[in-house]
């Protein structure tokens, strides 16, 4: 939260301000302190400095995984816990409804509440389209879409239900993550690139739709991030040049820019903004082969 509000809020309750568990920091620099998030895929990549930087800044994470990893979640929430966060691993396929409903019960139970929903859960299963499988196409579907659905949708239950908490001027925070490839084509990749094209519209119209209750819903599209997901695109030399070519700012990002854009989007100095899917591409999107007229 702001320094402002941070400091109204003091003046009204007559409380000192808060500082972290360890006590080497004040609130305001904390913006989530004692705030309860979510992060779904927050085992690896994107997902796992997400839910390092929601910690840092003063969360407590659920840090969701799929299927066995169970280590690489309990080695971020023991991360979190080393530096003097608070964290859980909760276990979930996106893609199932009963699973997700069971994983925000757990998070709840655990928290007493939720405030920040980061829905990040993502998988690729590349071909052509022509040799693309049914399954192929579900699969990226039922995780990309239909999992950030049912996670957005729990998340506005659950803020619905438990209402506004004095820690933040939203009742509740959400945060899809897409991917440039909403507004780019990606030959090879038709099932990927209709996962995120959904994506756009569904932070759009679920953030009209519950913008009256205090709820923000927003969007962030990374470019080429560094992770073990596109290693081979950026482990070579060859690749990487053949990559920057694509990255006006000239530097493939990293798991913490996107992890800073989220932090900020949970805060209150975001708090005018929903309904928004903010680019974090290094100008990917720019259309770089017109940077000389063509």
């Amino acid at each position: 939260m702001t320094d402002s509000v941070e400091t109204a809020r003091t003046a009204e309750t007559g409380e000192a301000a808060e500082t972290d568990r360890t006590g080497s920091a004040p609130a305001a620099h904390r913006p989530l302190a004692g705030q309860k998030a979510l992060v779904t895929g927050g085992s690896s990549g994107i997902g796992q400095a997400v839910a390092i930087g929601l910690a840092a800044a003063g969360a407590a994470v659920a840090v969701n995984y799929h299927g066995d990893e169970d280590d690489a979640a309990g080695a971020v929430v023991e991360t979190i816990r080393r530096d003097g966060g608070e964290a859980i691993a909760v276990q979930a396929d996106v893609s199932d409804e009963a699973a997700v409903v069971a994983m925000f019960a757990e998070t709840t139970s655990a928290f007493g509440r939720l405030d920040i929903l980061v829905a990040n859960a993502g998988i690729q299963r590349d071909a052509a389209i022509a040799n693309m499988t049914l399954e192929e196409w579900q699969a990226v579907i039922g995780t990309n879409l239909t999992g950030q659905f049912l996670c957005v949708r729990e998340a506005i239950r659950c803020y619905l239900a438990q209402g506004v908490a004095p820690l933040s001027r939203a009742r509740g925070k959400i945060i899809c993550m897409s991917s440039v490839h909403e507004l780019i084509p990606w030959a090879g990749h038709v099932n990927y690139a209709a996962s995120k094209g959904g994506i756009a519209q569904l932070v759009k119209t679920a953030a009209q739709e519950v913008a009256a209750q205090q709820i923000r819903v927003n969007g962030i599209a990374p470019g080429a991030i560094k992770t073990g997901i596109n290693e081979q695109a950026w482990s070579s030399p060859e690749a990487l040049d053949k990559l920057l070519k694509l990255i006006p700012y000239g530097r493939i990002g990293e798991p913490g820019d996107i992890a800073r854009t989220a932090v900020w989007l949970a805060s209150d100095d975001a708090d005018y903004v929903t309904g928004t899917t903010i680019f974090v591409d290094g100008g990917m999107s720019l259309y770089p082969a017109f940077r000389d007229n063509g």
